[in-house]
């Protein structure tokens, strides 16, 4: 019986991880249908090359960072075959299959900043700066809050009487993802023409709606993993989480329609919202808590995109410090309030605990990625020339665009 039980953990984690690894395809149709088409190769390409890098630095490193556990034994040892081996390493491969598991979510935090940097990024110098960040940077935090590591949780419970909750990554992930790529985005600056001098904010429509509609569809199928699978044992698995994913998703999708208009971008980045408020309590909240946290999650994507793209000029291609950084920072300040009892959630929550946690990943995200990026852009540079720009980072970087037979017709 327990050798199934730990085969079955290791199956249900490999689910997960196949799930949350399809949503980086999400990630690239979002980016893909979002940009001019003479960006939609590099955003192919970038996601997925991202994805590679992710996998290595997080192996190597990030992985041992959060946890305290590497993989340098031979593989009876790492796998849990051997007689002796650590119980670190559980039976049938379970932490290598938790670091498979794991390393989709630390790779999500590269794709959602590749979105805010579209069209304007040169390729290794984010590659670089996704290995710092996977390897490094994502992991110090993922440690104290999953991890447990170095104290802070146990502060965070002796302070405000209860740790603090982020179930599925509202803040670990998305929140820490959407302010990274906010620190990023002021250091590359705008798009050319983007703003004018005199003040007009240039309009720079999708080059795609169906493919950023699929993009939207595969983040929201493959969330359900993303969610649901965060149990990481098929034991601690519960309906809860899938339905409260599920009410979010559908709140945040009406209210963005309903406030932006039935504007296809935001109708399609409405679930998305929702889902990430939800993460972080979707294991606490009621049904009825997480429907009303995607729909405050939905209309706060359309009012911070307005004023972000409009008001303060910041040109974040995808809206992702909107979508991930303030959603994100919503859904963990969400789990403290529908989490408690009084409005129906399952409690051992903490709203001060929740609000504290939440700022801390948030400003922790923005100084840190800022300098990640900072330094690149001093020794390296992070932004294509002029020229490189204006022809698009399909032609500049890959040399091919994605429609190469209309490109051959024009040059004849």
């Amino acid at each position: 019986m327990d050798a199934l039980k730990n085969s079955t953990d290791v199956f249900f984690l490999l689910i997960g991880a196949v799930m949350v690894v399809a949503m980086h395809a999400g990630f690239a149709f979002l980016e893909v249908g979002t940009v001019r088409k003479k960006n939609q190769v590099n955003a192919l390409i970038k996601i997925f090359t991202d994805l590679s890098i992710s996998t290595i630095a997080y192996f190597l490193v990030g992985y041992t960072i959060a946890y305290g556990v590497d993989f340098f034994s031979a593989a009876p040892t790492i796998s849990g075959a051997a007689e002796k081996a650590p119980e670190a390493y559980g039976k049938n491969g379970y932490a290598l299959m938790h670091f498979f598991f794991l390393l989709t979510f630390a790779a999500a935090v590269p794709a959602i900043i590749s979105g805010g940097i579209a069209e304007r990024a040169k390729f290794w110098p984010q590659a670089l700066a996704s290995a710092a960040i996977v390897a490094v940077l994502y992991p110090l935090f993922e440690a104290v809050v999953w991890g447990k590591r170095w104290g802070l949780q146990a502060w965070f419970k002796q302070s405000f009487g209860a740790e603090f909750t982020d179930f599925a990554g509202s803040i670990v992930v998305h929140c820490v993802g959407g302010w990274m790529a906010l620190a990023a985005v002021l250091l590359l600056g705008a798009r050319r023409g983007r703003y004018r001098k005199d003040g007009t904010v240039v309009g720079i429509p999708p080059s795609n709606i169906p493919f950023l509609a699929l993009g939207a569809w595969a983040l929201s199928v493959g969330w359900f993993g993303f969610n649901v699978m965060s149990a990481q044992k098929v034991s601690d698995i519960t309906g809860l989480v899938a339905v409260n994913s599920l009410m979010a998703m559908a709140g945040g999708l009406l209210a963005a329609t309903i406030a932006g208009n039935k504007d296809p971008g935001f109708v399609h980045n409405g679930p998305l919202a929702g889902l990430v408020a939800v993460c972080a309590g979707s294991a606490v909240m009621h049904p009825l808590g997480a429907l009303a946290t995607g729909a405050v999650a939905g209309g706060l994507f359309v009012l911070a995109f307005n004023l972000c793209q409009n008001r303060l000029r910041i040109d974040d291609v995808l809206g992702v410090w909107p979508l991930h950084g303030l959603c994100g920072l919503w859904g963990g300040i969400a789990a403290g309030i529908f989490g408690a009892t009084s409005l129906g959630g399952m409690g051992g929550v903490s709203l001060a605990a929740q609000v504290v946690g939440s700022l801390m990943g948030a400003a922790y995200a923005f100084i840190g990625g800022g300098l990640v990026y900072l330094v690149l852009k001093v020794t390296v540079g992070i932004r294509l020339s002029d020229e490189e720009e204006h022809i698009g980072a399909d032609l500049a970087i890959h040399k091919i665009g994605a429609y190469p037979e209309d490109d051959l017709g024009r040059s004849r």
